[in-house]
C-alpha cells in the first residue's frame, strides 16, 4: 500500500520534487493515510493568482491552494482513495516550501485554520 504522488511543475522553477513527494507521504502516513492518490502541482505566480481569484475570491498570488476530493471519508471497498490536488507556487514560497506543503495536505485531510492545525504543523515540518 502506498500513496501514489502524480506531479506536475508547469511553475519554470526548479524544484526539488522527490523531497516534496517524500515529505508528503510522511505527512500522509503520520495521519494514517497509507494509500490514495495526490496530484502536486507546481504553477507560477499567475496561475496561482487566477486560481484563488476563481476560487476564493481573492485577488493575489498565494503559496498554497488545497483542492480536497476524498479526505478522510469512509469509501466503498476497493475504490481508491483520491485525496484531491495541491497546488504550490514556487516563487511565493521560495525556499520555505516545507510548512506550505504541510498546511496545504492537512486541509485535504479536513483541517481548518486554528490550534490544532498549527499544533500539528509544527509536529510534521
Amino acid at each position: 500500500m502506498t500513496v501514489e504522488v502524480e506531479v506536475e511543475n508547469r511553475s519554470g522553477a526548479e524544484v526539488d520534487e522527490a523531497a516534496a513527494v517524500a515529505l508528503a507521504r510522511h505527512v500522509l502516513a503520520a495521519e494514517g493515510v497509507e494509500e490514495g492518490e495526490l496530484g502536486l502541482v507546481f504553477v507560477p505566480p499567475e496561475e496561482s493568482r487566477a486560481l484563488k481569484q476563481e476560487h476564493l475570491g481573492i485577488d493575489e498570488a498565494t503559496d498554497v491552494l488545497s483542492f480536497p476530493l476524498d479526505g478522510r471519508e469512509q469509501l466503498p471497498a476497493g475504490l481508491p482513495r483520491a485525496l484531491g490536488d495541491l497546488v504550490i507556487c514556487p516563487q511565493v514560497v521560495g525556499e520555505e516550501w516545507q510548512q506550505p506543503l504541510v498546511h496545504g495536505l492537512l486541509h485535504l485531510l479536513g483541517y481548518e485554520h486554528g490550534d490544532e492545525m498549527e499544533t500539528r504543523e509544527a509536529e510534521l515540518t
